[in-house]
């Protein structure tokens, strides 16, 4: 999944003290764009560095005082620079102003090509979504919602505070499910595929939980209102982080309770039918949750019914 990109990490602690260096990676989005550059085949995020003319790049010496004044000229360019958080041993930025100037080279791709290219590392795909989820979050707090303040960024942890009336936000992380529906006997699942949206591939049912609900009242309801079917046995298999819509996704493996016969929501879904084993087509990457479960279930390693 996502996630997995062991040997390397993701630290997600936030230090406010940390400021940017010459080399430090810089994550800016344009909408639903971010960017990147190709450089000798290998995409990239550009770092502070970028930003500076290239011609007053390359005619400075390496060297602390140099640099220093170097970083002060690149900072100016860019604008507000927000430690996001480490991949490996790397500081991650994101350029918090809406208009920057773009580097010699770098252009703006949709973000959704870094799932469906594999352009990146498979660590700065992760990195890239979850730098989008962060923001989001900035942009949509920039003022307080009781008292309509502007915010400031809190001294200790990642969060913003309003100076007015002392409200404290934090980063909203969305609950939702992702379930993998098995036939009576077991051998065969239940796949979909969304309506109106350009993600072709099959999938499982999906959708976020609701005020008042937990996670099991969640996976009854959207299937029942997705495909019409009664469910039961719910298994707990796994979670994953997913930055472009700001959830955390709890998957399920559940058994059909009773009549199998799929009453579709056209509105949600193009597509739900029953396929065996054999017959799953998986997903073209290996980002998601739903692609790792019905691999499980494709190859005979999803819990016993």
């Amino acid at each position: 999944m996502i996630q997995d990109i062991y040997p390397h990490k993701l630290i997600n602690h936030y230090d406010p003290s940390k400021t940017p260096s010459l080399s430090s990676p810089v994550i800016h989005f344009k909408g639903r764009d971010i960017l990147l550059f190709d450089k000798e085949n290998a995409v990239i995020f550009p770092t502070v560095r970028d930003f500076l003319p290239a011609e007053e790049n390359a005619a400075q010496p390496d060297g602390a005082a140099s640099d220093e004044e170097l970083l002060a000229r690149a900072k100016e360019a860019v604008g507000a620079l927000q430690f996001l958080f480490t991949v490996d041993d790397k500081d991650l930025y994101l350029a918090r102003d809406k208009e920057i100037p773009v580097p010699e080279g770098f252009a703006y791709i949709p973000r959704d090509a870094l799932r469906s290219d594999d352009m990146l590392p498979k660590e700065m795909v992760f990195a890239a979504y979850t730098a989008l989820q962060l923001a989001g979050w900035y942009r949509d707090n920039v003022f307080c919602g009781t008292c309509g303040s502007l915010t400031e960024h809190s001294k200790t942890e990642r969060a913003v505070v309003c100076p007015q009336c002392g409200r404290t936000i934090y980063p909203r992380i969305l609950p939702a499910v992702i379930v993998a529906v098995r036939s009576a006997d077991g051998e065969r699942i239940l796949l979909t595929k969304y309506a109106n949206r350009k993600f072709a591939a099959y999938a499982l049912i999906a959708g976020f939980t609701e005020i008042g609900e937990t996670l099991e009242e969640t996976v009854a309801r959207e299937v029942m209102e997705e495909v019409g079917i009664r469910v039961k046995n719910l298994q707990y298999y796994k979670s994953q982080p997913w930055g472009i819509v700001d959830d955390i996704l709890m998957g399920f493996f559940c058994t059909v309770d009773g009549d199998e016969t799929i009453r579709l929501d056209r509105e949600e879904l193009k597509l739900g039918a029953w396929f065996t084993r054999s017959e799953v087509q998986l997903q073209p990457t290996n980002f998601s949750l739903t692609n790792e479960m019905m691999r499980q279930f494709k190859e005979g390693n999803d819990p016993p019914v």
